[in-house]
């Protein structure tokens, strides 16, 4: 009886220890996609990568891209005259007509929250001259923000081109892209929206595809895909107190499951540490540094609770020049920061001077002169 109890209460303390341990993100989370990735918005480290770098067909979250281009033509409130191809495109369409003329930005609405094929190809005519025009502009963005693995032949992610794929990772990099632009944010998180119609007497109402805005409160946007090779697809963004995420799955039948499953293991597994704080640097021991430099910009990354005491930073500053002080130039980066994570550098940020010349001592003449110029009404700066 004593030796059931023993290892009654030796397993019940196994138990308690293992419950204990941090856990990272995993696969035991059950994803069902062929392809994944979870990605923290602010560092871009990966937290969770599932076969993530496999290309693959991507369906309609093409459309992020085309949504990119569009918004940053600079052309959102012009009117673009809609073609006939435009309105021949197959699969999911908003019901343009030849002929109408409508907003780009209405456009790009119908493109996000309707995934409208149609409206893709509108777009690509107008931003990018034609299709194939439109292609090459997407194929030179893909190559400007790190898309190493990706190759875009449409607009719209239509299974017409053998040559039209991504990876998980890749859309993850495109997605963290977009959300640094204000405007693709609010479109994309949008649930509800109306566009003018001019050829009936009631506007478009057009409801998000994205069901994860209702299924998940932390969800905040995200783009849906299908096609009968691609199966289905979604990238989504997630935001918890200071934590930013975003989830890419291709290939993943359970996907609405399979992306709060891997927001709830980001979430649970990770918090945002503060490694270096923004503000007055205090790191010089010469007179020439010394309460002149400092970081505009905090170091904010995502660990987990084994890794916070495995931060180390390392400050390089440049020599410094004295013709800085006679300079008119008062700011300069003359060094960086970099944190290191278990030894291995993850984040750099630029160490900033900034010299202010000291003010001359005003005489007793100078004085005399503003008391005078106040009386009379003129002012001494104009």
């Amino acid at each position: 009886m004593r030796m059931s109890l023993k290892l009654v209460i030796f397993f019940l303390m196994v138990s308690l220890f293992i419950a204990n341990i941090p856990q990272k993100v995993d696969a035991s989370l059950g994803v069902s996609a062929a392809s994944a990735v979870l990605l923290e918005q602010k560092s871009g480290r990966i937290l969770f990568e599932k076969d993530a770098h496999t290309k693959r067909r991507i369906a309609s979250i093409t459309k992020i891209m085309t949504a990119v281009l569009a918004i940053e033509s600079g052309k959102m409130n012009k009117y673009v005259k809609v073609s006939e191809k435009a309105t021949r495109a197959e699969g999911s369409s908003v019901y343009l007509k030849p002929g109408e003329r409508i907003k780009l930005n209405d456009l790009v609405y119908g493109l996000m929250l309707r995934s409208g094929n149609d409206t893709a190809v509108a777009i690509a005519e107008y931003v990018g001259g034609s299709v194939d025009g439109f292609a090459y502009l997407m194929n030179k963005k893909a190559k400007e923000i790190g898309m190493y693995d990706s190759h875009f032949a449409n607009p719209h992610g239509l299974d017409d081109h053998e040559n039209h794929y991504s990876t998980a990772y890749d859309m993850a990099i495109l997605m963290r892209y977009a959300m640094q632009n204000k405007t693709f944010q609010e479109i994309s998180g949008t649930r509800v929206y109306k566009a003018p119609n001019p050829t009936e007497n009631w506007d478009r109402e057009w409801n998000n595809k994205n069901r994860l805005l209702s299924k998940y409160k932390y969800c905040t946007g995200g783009k849906t895909g299908f096609t009968k090779r691609a199966k289905r697809t979604l990238v989504t963004t997630a935001t918890k107190g200071d934590m930013d995420l975003i989830a890419v799955t291709l290939n993943g039948p359970d996907d609405w499951n399979d992306h709060i499953s891997m927001y709830e293991g980001g979430f649970k597994g990770y918090d945002m540490a503060e490694v270096v704080p923004e503000g007055k640097l205090d790191i010089a021991k010469g007179k020439f540094y010394k309460n002149h430099l400092y970081i505009k910009s905090s170091i904010v990354y995502p660990a987990t609770s084994e890794e916070m005491d495995l931060f180390s930073v390392k400050y390089k500053l440049n020599k410094p020049q004295k013709k800085w002080k006679s300079s008119k130039q008062n700011e300069r980066i003359v060094g960086k920061a970099a944190v290191y994570l278990d030894g291995r550098i993850v984040e750099e940020t630029p160490i900033y001077y900034e010299y202010i010349p000291k003010k001359e001592k005003k005489g007793w003449f100078d004085f005399v002169k503003e008391i005078f110029l106040s009386i009379i009404g003129v002012r001494t700066y104009g």
